[in-house]
Protein backbone atom coordinates (compact mmCIF):
# COMPACT_ATOMS: atom_id res chain seq x y z
CA UNK A 1 0.00 0.00 0.00
CA UNK A 2 1.30 3.43 -0.97
CA UNK A 3 0.66 6.60 1.05
CA UNK A 4 0.65 9.97 -0.68
CA UNK A 5 -0.34 13.54 -0.18
CA UNK A 6 -1.92 13.53 -3.64
CA UNK A 7 -3.18 11.00 -6.17
CA UNK A 8 -3.91 12.36 -9.66
CA UNK A 9 -6.05 10.22 -11.95
CA UNK A 10 -5.43 11.11 -15.59
CA UNK A 11 -1.99 11.91 -16.98
CA UNK A 12 -2.99 14.07 -19.92
CA UNK A 13 -1.47 17.51 -20.27
CA UNK A 14 -3.33 19.05 -17.33
CA UNK A 15 -2.81 16.11 -14.94
CA UNK A 16 0.88 15.69 -15.80
CA UNK A 17 1.54 19.43 -15.41
CA UNK A 18 -0.02 19.45 -11.94
CA UNK A 19 2.01 16.37 -10.95
CA UNK A 20 5.22 18.11 -11.99
CA UNK A 21 4.31 21.32 -10.13
CA UNK A 22 3.71 19.39 -6.91
CA UNK A 23 6.80 17.19 -7.28
CA UNK A 24 8.95 20.27 -7.92
CA UNK A 25 7.68 21.60 -4.57
CA UNK A 26 8.78 18.29 -2.96
CA UNK A 27 5.22 17.14 -2.31
CA UNK A 28 4.66 13.36 -2.77
CA UNK A 29 2.33 12.61 -5.66
CA UNK A 30 1.20 9.57 -7.65
CA UNK A 31 -0.04 9.87 -11.23
CA UNK A 32 -2.22 7.13 -12.74
CA UNK A 33 -3.21 6.77 -16.38
CA UNK A 34 -5.00 3.96 -18.22
CA UNK A 35 -2.89 4.46 -21.35
CA UNK A 36 0.16 2.16 -21.63
CA UNK A 37 3.57 3.75 -21.17
CA UNK A 38 5.54 4.43 -24.36
CA UNK A 39 9.28 4.08 -24.67
CA UNK A 40 11.24 6.59 -26.72
CA UNK A 41 11.04 4.55 -29.94
CA UNK A 42 7.24 4.39 -29.59
CA UNK A 43 7.11 8.15 -29.11
CA UNK A 44 9.22 8.75 -32.19
CA UNK A 45 6.84 6.64 -34.28
CA UNK A 46 3.92 8.75 -33.03
CA UNK A 47 5.78 12.01 -33.65
CA UNK A 48 6.61 11.13 -37.26
CA UNK A 49 2.99 11.80 -38.16
CA UNK A 50 1.57 15.30 -38.49
CA UNK A 51 -1.44 15.71 -36.19
CA UNK A 52 -4.26 17.82 -37.61
CA UNK A 53 -5.19 18.87 -34.09
CA UNK A 54 -3.32 21.64 -32.31
CA UNK A 55 -3.66 23.38 -28.99
CA UNK A 56 -3.58 27.18 -29.13
CA UNK A 57 -1.36 27.63 -26.09
CA UNK A 58 -1.63 31.08 -24.51
CA UNK A 59 1.41 32.85 -23.10
CA UNK A 60 0.14 31.95 -19.61
CA UNK A 61 0.07 28.23 -20.52
CA UNK A 62 3.52 28.48 -22.09
CA UNK A 63 4.84 30.09 -18.91
CA UNK A 64 3.41 27.25 -16.83
CA UNK A 65 4.95 24.63 -19.12
CA UNK A 66 8.24 26.51 -18.81
CA UNK A 67 7.94 26.41 -15.01
CA UNK A 68 7.73 22.61 -15.06
CA UNK A 69 10.55 22.28 -17.61
CA UNK A 70 8.47 21.02 -20.54
CA UNK A 71 8.34 24.07 -22.82
CA UNK A 72 12.11 24.03 -23.22
CA UNK A 73 11.83 20.57 -24.77
CA UNK A 74 8.96 21.65 -27.03
CA UNK A 75 10.93 24.66 -28.24
CA UNK A 76 13.99 22.51 -28.91
CA UNK A 77 11.88 20.11 -31.02
CA UNK A 78 10.78 23.02 -33.27
CA UNK A 79 7.33 21.38 -33.47
CA UNK A 80 5.48 24.56 -32.68
CA UNK A 81 4.04 27.45 -34.67
CA UNK A 82 4.09 30.74 -32.76
CA UNK A 83 1.45 33.28 -33.73
CA UNK A 84 1.57 37.04 -33.24
CA UNK A 85 -1.82 37.98 -34.72
CA UNK A 86 -5.40 36.81 -34.54
CA UNK A 87 -7.80 37.69 -37.35
CA UNK A 88 -11.55 37.35 -36.84
CA UNK A 89 -13.99 38.20 -39.59
CA UNK A 90 -17.50 37.43 -40.78
CA UNK A 91 -18.61 36.79 -44.29
CA UNK A 92 -21.29 38.99 -45.89
CA UNK A 93 -20.86 41.62 -43.21
CA UNK A 94 -18.62 44.51 -42.36
CA UNK A 95 -16.03 44.57 -39.65
CA UNK A 96 -12.83 42.65 -39.06
CA UNK A 97 -10.98 42.27 -35.79
CA UNK A 98 -7.18 41.98 -35.94
CA UNK A 99 -5.49 41.38 -32.59
CA UNK A 100 -1.78 41.65 -31.97
CA UNK A 101 -0.76 44.40 -34.43
CA UNK A 102 2.71 45.20 -33.12
CA UNK A 103 2.65 48.84 -34.20
CA UNK A 104 -0.53 49.52 -32.23
CA UNK A 105 -0.02 47.28 -29.24
CA UNK A 106 3.72 47.76 -28.71
CA UNK A 107 4.71 51.18 -30.07
CA UNK A 108 8.26 50.93 -28.71
CA UNK A 109 8.94 47.66 -30.52
CA UNK A 110 9.26 46.85 -34.20
CA UNK A 111 8.99 43.10 -33.52
CA UNK A 112 5.64 41.31 -33.32
CA UNK A 113 4.75 40.13 -29.83
CA UNK A 114 3.81 36.46 -29.48
CA UNK A 115 0.18 35.90 -28.50
CA UNK A 116 0.68 32.15 -28.19
CA UNK A 117 1.82 29.02 -29.98
CA UNK A 118 0.07 26.21 -31.85
CA UNK A 119 1.40 22.83 -30.71
CA UNK A 120 0.25 19.30 -31.52
CA UNK A 121 -1.02 17.34 -28.47
CA UNK A 122 1.57 14.55 -28.75
CA UNK A 123 4.43 17.08 -28.75
CA UNK A 124 3.29 18.50 -25.40
CA UNK A 125 2.60 15.06 -23.94
CA UNK A 126 6.03 13.77 -25.00
CA UNK A 127 7.79 16.70 -23.33
CA UNK A 128 5.81 16.19 -20.12
CA UNK A 129 6.45 12.44 -20.03
CA UNK A 130 10.18 13.06 -20.47
CA UNK A 131 10.08 15.40 -17.48
CA UNK A 132 8.15 12.95 -15.28
CA UNK A 133 11.15 10.61 -15.04
CA UNK A 134 13.91 13.19 -14.56
CA UNK A 135 15.99 13.29 -11.37
CA UNK A 136 14.74 16.56 -9.91
CA UNK A 137 11.17 15.21 -9.58
CA UNK A 138 11.48 11.41 -9.54
CA UNK A 139 12.01 11.16 -5.74
CA UNK A 140 8.58 12.70 -5.15
CA UNK A 141 6.66 11.32 -8.13
CA UNK A 142 5.32 7.84 -8.87
CA UNK A 143 3.82 7.14 -12.30
CA UNK A 144 1.50 4.16 -12.86
CA UNK A 145 0.74 3.71 -16.56
CA UNK A 146 -1.44 1.16 -18.35
CA UNK A 147 -3.78 0.53 -15.42
CA UNK A 148 -7.29 1.73 -14.58
CA UNK A 149 -8.70 2.80 -11.24
CA UNK A 150 -11.58 0.45 -10.47
CA UNK A 151 -12.66 1.61 -7.02
CA UNK A 152 -12.59 4.73 -4.83
CA UNK A 153 -13.41 4.62 -1.10
CA UNK A 154 -13.59 7.73 1.06
CA UNK A 155 -12.17 6.93 4.52
CA UNK A 156 -13.03 10.26 6.16
CA UNK A 157 -11.55 13.72 6.13
CA UNK A 158 -8.47 12.75 8.16
CA UNK A 159 -7.47 9.83 5.92
CA UNK A 160 -8.80 10.81 2.51
CA UNK A 161 -9.28 8.20 -0.22
CA UNK A 162 -8.31 4.57 -0.66
CA UNK A 163 -8.08 3.78 -4.38
CA UNK A 164 -7.82 0.32 -5.95
CA UNK A 165 -6.16 -0.20 -9.35
CA UNK A 166 -7.02 -3.04 -11.74
CA UNK A 167 -3.80 -4.92 -10.90
CA UNK A 168 -4.73 -5.01 -7.20
CA UNK A 169 -2.54 -2.11 -6.12
CA UNK A 170 -4.09 -0.10 -3.28
CA UNK A 171 -3.17 3.56 -2.78
CA UNK A 172 -4.11 5.86 0.09
CA UNK A 173 -4.12 9.59 -0.62
CA UNK A 174 -5.07 12.64 1.40
CA UNK A 175 -6.20 14.38 -1.80
CA UNK A 176 -7.67 12.81 -4.93
CA UNK A 177 -7.51 14.86 -8.14
CA UNK A 178 -9.74 14.05 -11.12
CA UNK A 179 -7.91 15.03 -14.31
CA UNK A 180 -9.46 12.25 -16.37
CA UNK A 181 -11.34 14.17 -19.07
CA UNK A 182 -14.93 14.88 -20.03
CA UNK A 183 -16.18 11.41 -19.12
CA UNK A 184 -14.39 11.58 -15.74
CA UNK A 185 -14.60 8.37 -13.68
CA UNK A 186 -13.62 10.40 -10.60
CA UNK A 187 -16.49 12.85 -11.11
CA UNK A 188 -18.98 10.03 -11.62
CA UNK A 189 -17.81 8.09 -8.54
CA UNK A 190 -18.04 11.25 -6.44
CA UNK A 191 -21.67 11.67 -7.68
CA UNK A 192 -20.96 15.18 -8.96
CA UNK A 193 -23.58 16.19 -11.52
CA UNK A 194 -23.05 18.08 -14.78
CA UNK A 195 -24.65 21.05 -16.44
CA UNK A 196 -24.55 20.33 -20.19
CA UNK A 197 -25.36 22.11 -23.43
CA UNK A 198 -25.50 20.24 -26.74
CA UNK A 199 -24.77 22.66 -29.58
CA UNK A 200 -26.11 20.17 -32.16
CA UNK A 201 -22.96 20.93 -34.12
CA UNK A 202 -20.03 18.79 -35.23
CA UNK A 203 -16.49 19.97 -35.87
CA UNK A 204 -14.48 18.67 -38.82
CA UNK A 205 -10.77 18.68 -38.10
CA UNK A 206 -8.00 18.27 -40.67
CA UNK A 207 -4.57 19.53 -41.75
CA UNK A 208 -4.28 21.44 -45.02
CA UNK A 209 -1.47 22.78 -47.17
CA UNK A 210 -2.53 26.13 -48.64
CA UNK A 211 -1.45 28.33 -51.50
CA UNK A 212 -0.64 31.28 -49.23
CA UNK A 213 1.43 31.23 -46.00
CA UNK A 214 -0.21 31.67 -42.61
CA UNK A 215 2.13 34.56 -41.65
CA UNK A 216 2.01 33.67 -37.95
CA UNK A 217 -1.71 34.52 -37.88
CA UNK A 218 -4.51 32.49 -36.31
CA UNK A 219 -7.63 33.06 -38.40
CA UNK A 220 -11.28 32.54 -37.59
CA UNK A 221 -14.19 33.13 -39.94
CA UNK A 222 -17.61 33.49 -38.34
CA UNK A 223 -19.90 31.76 -40.84
CA UNK A 224 -23.69 31.30 -40.77
CA UNK A 225 -23.08 27.56 -40.36
CA UNK A 226 -20.56 27.96 -37.52
CA UNK A 227 -16.95 29.00 -37.04
CA UNK A 228 -14.08 28.08 -39.36
CA UNK A 229 -10.64 28.26 -37.74
CA UNK A 230 -7.41 28.22 -39.79
CA UNK A 231 -4.51 27.79 -37.38
CA UNK A 232 -0.74 27.73 -38.12
CA UNK A 233 0.96 24.33 -38.09
CA UNK A 234 4.66 23.66 -37.58
CA UNK A 235 6.77 22.77 -40.62
CA UNK A 236 8.07 19.26 -39.90
CA UNK A 237 9.52 17.82 -43.13
CA UNK A 238 12.31 19.03 -45.39
CA UNK A 239 9.68 19.69 -48.06
CA UNK A 240 7.69 21.81 -45.61
CA UNK A 241 10.75 23.80 -44.61
CA UNK A 242 11.55 24.54 -48.26
CA UNK A 243 8.06 26.06 -48.57
CA UNK A 244 7.38 27.25 -45.00
CA UNK A 245 4.19 28.43 -43.30
CA UNK A 246 1.83 26.74 -45.75
CA UNK A 247 0.34 24.12 -43.39
CA UNK A 248 -2.73 24.93 -41.31
CA UNK A 249 -4.85 23.08 -38.79
CA UNK A 250 -8.59 23.39 -39.51
CA UNK A 251 -11.51 23.24 -37.10
CA UNK A 252 -14.69 23.70 -39.15
CA UNK A 253 -17.93 23.81 -37.16
CA UNK A 254 -21.11 22.81 -38.98
CA UNK A 255 -24.66 21.70 -38.13
CA UNK A 256 -24.38 18.03 -37.19
CA UNK A 257 -26.22 16.51 -40.17
CA UNK A 258 -24.31 18.69 -42.63
CA UNK A 259 -20.96 17.75 -41.07
CA UNK A 260 -21.72 14.02 -41.04
CA UNK A 261 -22.69 14.14 -44.71
CA UNK A 262 -19.57 16.10 -45.65
CA UNK A 263 -17.21 13.76 -43.82
CA UNK A 264 -18.35 10.94 -46.13
CA UNK A 265 -17.23 12.86 -49.23
CA UNK A 266 -13.95 12.36 -51.08
CA UNK A 267 -11.02 14.27 -49.53
CA UNK A 268 -10.67 16.46 -52.61
CA UNK A 269 -14.33 17.46 -52.40
CA UNK A 270 -13.90 18.37 -48.71
CA UNK A 271 -10.79 20.45 -49.57
CA UNK A 272 -12.59 22.35 -52.32
CA UNK A 273 -15.64 23.07 -50.15
CA UNK A 274 -13.38 24.18 -47.31
CA UNK A 275 -11.47 26.61 -49.55
CA UNK A 276 -14.75 28.04 -50.83
CA UNK A 277 -16.17 28.38 -47.30
CA UNK A 278 -13.16 30.51 -46.32
CA UNK A 279 -13.60 32.63 -49.47
CA UNK A 280 -10.07 31.49 -50.42
CA UNK A 281 -8.54 33.52 -47.60
CA UNK A 282 -5.36 31.44 -47.99
CA UNK A 283 -5.89 30.49 -51.62
CA UNK A 284 -6.41 26.99 -52.92
CA UNK A 285 -5.84 23.88 -50.80
CA UNK A 286 -3.15 21.61 -52.29
CA UNK A 287 -3.15 18.79 -49.72
CA UNK A 288 -5.52 17.64 -46.99
CA UNK A 289 -4.67 15.08 -44.27
CA UNK A 290 -6.04 13.45 -41.11
CA UNK A 291 -9.72 14.26 -41.62
CA UNK A 292 -11.79 13.56 -38.50
CA UNK A 293 -14.89 14.85 -36.74
CA UNK A 294 -16.23 15.23 -33.21
CA UNK A 295 -19.57 16.43 -31.75
CA UNK A 296 -19.63 19.73 -29.85
CA UNK A 297 -21.11 20.26 -26.42
CA UNK A 298 -20.35 22.40 -23.37
CA UNK A 299 -20.40 21.03 -19.86
CA UNK A 300 -19.52 22.06 -16.34
CA UNK A 301 -19.50 20.16 -13.06
CA UNK A 302 -22.01 21.55 -10.56
CA UNK A 303 -19.17 21.62 -8.06
CA UNK A 304 -15.42 21.23 -8.57
CA UNK A 305 -14.75 19.88 -5.09
CA UNK A 306 -15.88 17.39 -2.45
CA UNK A 307 -14.26 16.16 0.76
CA UNK A 308 -10.62 15.33 -0.13
CA UNK A 309 -11.41 15.53 -3.86
CA UNK A 310 -11.01 18.14 -6.60
CA UNK A 311 -11.65 18.26 -10.36
CA UNK A 312 -9.45 20.07 -12.89
CA UNK A 313 -9.41 20.54 -16.66
CA UNK A 314 -12.00 18.76 -18.79
CA UNK A 315 -13.18 16.73 -15.80
CA UNK A 316 -14.49 20.03 -14.40
CA UNK A 317 -15.46 21.95 -17.55
CA UNK A 318 -15.59 21.77 -21.33
CA UNK A 319 -16.23 24.72 -23.66
CA UNK A 320 -17.01 25.37 -27.32
CA UNK A 321 -13.76 25.28 -29.36
CA UNK A 322 -14.47 28.55 -31.22
CA UNK A 323 -11.84 30.46 -29.21
CA UNK A 324 -9.45 27.53 -28.66
CA UNK A 325 -9.39 28.09 -24.89
CA UNK A 326 -10.25 24.64 -23.51
CA UNK A 327 -6.73 23.56 -22.55
CA UNK A 328 -5.76 27.07 -21.45
CA UNK A 329 -8.61 27.07 -18.92
CA UNK A 330 -7.36 23.73 -17.60
CA UNK A 331 -3.83 25.08 -17.26
CA UNK A 332 -5.18 28.03 -15.28
CA UNK A 333 -6.84 25.45 -13.00
CA UNK A 334 -3.42 23.88 -12.43
CA UNK A 335 -1.84 27.24 -11.64
CA UNK A 336 -4.57 28.18 -9.16
CA UNK A 337 -4.78 24.79 -7.43
CA UNK A 338 -1.02 24.30 -7.06
CA UNK A 339 -0.70 27.81 -5.61
CA UNK A 340 -3.50 27.20 -3.10
CA UNK A 341 -2.09 23.84 -2.02
CA UNK A 342 1.47 25.16 -1.66
CA UNK A 343 0.29 28.17 0.35
CA UNK A 344 -1.51 26.04 2.96
CA UNK A 345 1.22 23.40 3.04
CA UNK A 346 3.97 25.94 3.68
CA UNK A 347 1.92 28.03 6.11
CA UNK A 348 1.13 24.96 8.22
CA UNK A 349 4.64 23.49 8.13
CA UNK A 350 3.39 20.53 6.13
CA UNK A 351 0.48 19.72 8.44
CA UNK A 352 -2.36 20.88 6.20
CA UNK A 353 -3.04 19.31 2.83
CA UNK A 354 -6.10 19.59 0.62
CA UNK A 355 -8.44 20.87 3.31
CA UNK A 356 -11.99 21.83 2.39
CA UNK A 357 -11.14 25.48 2.92
CA UNK A 358 -8.24 25.23 0.46
CA UNK A 359 -10.30 23.41 -2.16
CA UNK A 360 -13.20 25.84 -1.83
CA UNK A 361 -10.78 28.71 -2.35
CA UNK A 362 -9.67 27.08 -5.60
CA UNK A 363 -13.28 26.62 -6.70
CA UNK A 364 -14.13 30.26 -5.92
CA UNK A 365 -11.21 31.35 -8.09
CA UNK A 366 -11.86 29.11 -11.06
CA UNK A 367 -15.52 28.15 -11.40
CA UNK A 368 -16.93 31.68 -11.96
CA UNK A 369 -14.23 32.43 -14.55
CA UNK A 370 -14.81 29.14 -16.36
CA UNK A 371 -18.57 29.70 -16.27
CA UNK A 372 -18.17 33.15 -17.79
CA UNK A 373 -15.97 31.77 -20.57
CA UNK A 374 -18.36 28.88 -21.29
CA UNK A 375 -21.41 31.15 -21.53
CA UNK A 376 -19.50 33.78 -23.53
CA UNK A 377 -18.49 31.20 -26.13
CA UNK A 378 -22.07 29.90 -26.25
CA UNK A 379 -23.35 33.45 -26.78
CA UNK A 380 -20.85 34.08 -29.58
CA UNK A 381 -21.86 30.83 -31.24
CA UNK A 382 -25.54 31.85 -31.00
CA UNK A 383 -24.76 35.35 -32.30
CA UNK A 384 -23.11 34.11 -35.50
CA UNK A 385 -24.53 30.66 -36.29
CA UNK A 386 -28.04 29.29 -36.73
CA UNK A 387 -31.36 30.60 -38.00
CA UNK A 388 -31.84 33.38 -35.43
CA UNK A 389 -28.36 34.72 -36.17
CA UNK A 390 -29.38 35.34 -39.79
CA UNK A 391 -32.28 37.62 -38.90
CA UNK A 392 -31.73 41.14 -40.18
CA UNK A 393 -31.69 42.92 -36.75
CA UNK A 394 -29.11 40.45 -35.40
CA UNK A 395 -26.94 40.89 -38.50
CA UNK A 396 -27.06 44.67 -38.18
CA UNK A 397 -26.19 44.53 -34.48
CA UNK A 398 -23.31 42.16 -35.20
CA UNK A 399 -21.94 44.25 -38.08
CA UNK A 400 -22.08 47.49 -36.14
CA UNK A 401 -20.59 45.89 -33.04
CA UNK A 402 -17.58 44.43 -34.86
CA UNK A 403 -16.99 47.66 -36.74
CA UNK A 404 -17.10 49.79 -33.58
CA UNK A 405 -14.91 47.43 -31.56
CA UNK A 406 -12.28 47.36 -34.34
CA UNK A 407 -11.93 51.16 -34.06
CA UNK A 408 -11.32 51.24 -30.29
CA UNK A 409 -7.57 50.59 -29.94
CA UNK A 410 -7.46 50.33 -26.10
CA UNK A 411 -10.22 47.69 -26.24
CA UNK A 412 -8.36 45.79 -28.98
CA UNK A 413 -5.21 45.86 -26.84
CA UNK A 414 -7.26 44.49 -23.92
CA UNK A 415 -8.58 41.66 -26.11
CA UNK A 416 -5.02 40.85 -27.24
CA UNK A 417 -3.90 40.71 -23.62
CA UNK A 418 -6.81 38.41 -22.74
CA UNK A 419 -5.93 36.16 -25.69
CA UNK A 420 -2.37 35.76 -24.37
CA UNK A 421 -3.74 34.83 -20.94
CA UNK A 422 -1.43 37.12 -18.94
Amino acid sequence: MKNNHTLIIGSGIVGATLALKLAQAKMPVTLIDARPARDESDWQEVLKQRDARVYALSVASINLLSDVGAWQKIAASERKADYSQMQVWQLNGMGELLFGDSSDNHPNSTLPQMLGSMVEPAIIEHALWQRLSEDDVSDYLTVIAGHKVINMDWLGAEQGYRVTVDDGTVIDAQLLVGADGRGSFVRQQAAIELDTLDYKQTAICCAIQTDKPHQATARQAMLPTGTLALLPLADITDEDKANPQHWQSVVWTLPRNQALALIEEDARVIADKLAAASHYELGAIHKIESIASFPLAAQQAKTYVADNLVLIGDAAHGVHPLAGQGLNLGMLDVKALSKQLAHDYNRSGGALWGTNQTLRSYERLRRPHNSLMMHSFSALNWLFAGSLAQMRPIQQLRNEGMYRVSKIKPLMRLFAKQASGV
